[in-house]
């Protein structure tokens, strides 16, 4: 019975991607900002939104992106100010060919909605690579698993939460 209280307890703490940074003890900084709801039919940058929200430098802040290389799901962290190069991120998990995921395959993936995917906490782990810029940077910044809430962290930290590999995948 202790055991349900308490994972009722820890559920209500945070998203998945906060309760791996508890459990791990790593330092980190969340940073809660007002997100604006798309109209109907516009195509959002969440990514951008955020950097502008928080006054952080966009190649400060990194989006998660999924995409299928050689058919298997695979997650790429860029900066919001850059794409993903699909060639250079297929050949750094190993394969020929890569394409961005359908969205509605990214949320079912990862347990997170588009525009709140964290490289943290998903349902299974899926291979990772962040872009090696993040490297530059005492800290980044990436969704903590929901619209409207990132987290600052050492990148150092993400790598190695993440079972990441670092290589140049943003173009």
């Amino acid at each position: 019975m202790a055991k349900r209280d308490g994972a009722k307890k820890r559920a209500s703490q945070g998203t998945p991607a906060v309760l791996v940074l508890q459990d791990a003890d790593v330092s980190h900084t969340l940073h809660p900002y007002d997100h604006e709801a798309p109209s109907a039919g516009e195509r959002p940058n969440y990514g951008l939104e955020a950097a502008q929200a928080l006054g952080v430098p966009p190649d400060q802040l990194f989006k998660t992106l999924l995409a299928q290389v050689d058919g298997q799901l695979a997650v790429g962290v860029v900066p919001v100010s850059s794409s993903l190069d699909l060639k250079a991120f297929a050949a750094a998990v190993g394969g020929k060919r890569a394409q961005l995921a359908d969205p509605a395959a990214a949320e079912k993936a990862t347990g997170y909605v588009v525009g709140g995917i964290s490289p943290l906490g998903q349902r299974r782990r899926l291979p990772t690579v962040v872009d090696e810029s993040a490297l530059g940077h005492p800290t980044v910044y990436v969704s903590a698993g929901r619209r409207g809430l990132q987290v600052e962290l050492a990148p150092q930290d993400l790598i190695q939460l993440c079972e990441a590999t670092a290589a140049a995948i943003s173009a």
